[in-house]
């Protein structure tokens, strides 16, 4: 619903951030497309990982402002992506995803400061609200 400024659920529409480093890693192949298409869907760019390794490495050459960052994933976990990005790159903001929510892992997760942390599965709309409001604190950080 968009009110008379223009906002819709907290953000401003029509708002795009196709400059910004947007990159999602899970992996789950469905999950990545589906996370790509719907951030195209409104005009945000992301580069997908499938290897948390691949992804590492990306990072340490690349700026990158948000990561979507799933917890559960083959050979390297979400918290050891969270722990390396905490040395690598403290300004990227991470929206934590998870199928699975284990109370333990949360907190920890939790502990690293992410901007938002969702079930799968989620709320399109609640998502982009929370990548846009993630996109904006990097722009004001």
């Amino acid at each position: 619903m968009i009110d008379a400024k223009g906002q819709v659920e907290g953000r401003t529409q029509g708002m795009r951030s196709e400059a910004s480093s947007v990159c999602l890693v899970d992996d789950d192949p469905l999950v990545l497309s589906s996370l790509r298409h719907l951030l195209a869907s409104d005009g945000i760019a992301a580069h997908s990982f499938d290897k948390a390794e691949t992804f590492l490495a990306h990072i340490e050459v690349h700026r990158v402002e948000l990561v979507v960052l799933d917890i559960w994933m083959e050979r390297v976990t979400g918290l050891e992506v969270l722990a390396r990005l905490c040395v690598v790159s403290p300004q990227t903001r991470v929206i934590v995803i998870t199928a699975r929510d284990d109370l333990a892992v949360r907190a920890i997760a939790m502990a690293s400061g992410p901007v938002a942390f969702f079930i799968k599965p989620f709320s399109d709309e609640k998502f982009l609200v929370a990548v846009h409001d993630a996109l904006t604190q990097t722009k004001s950080s």
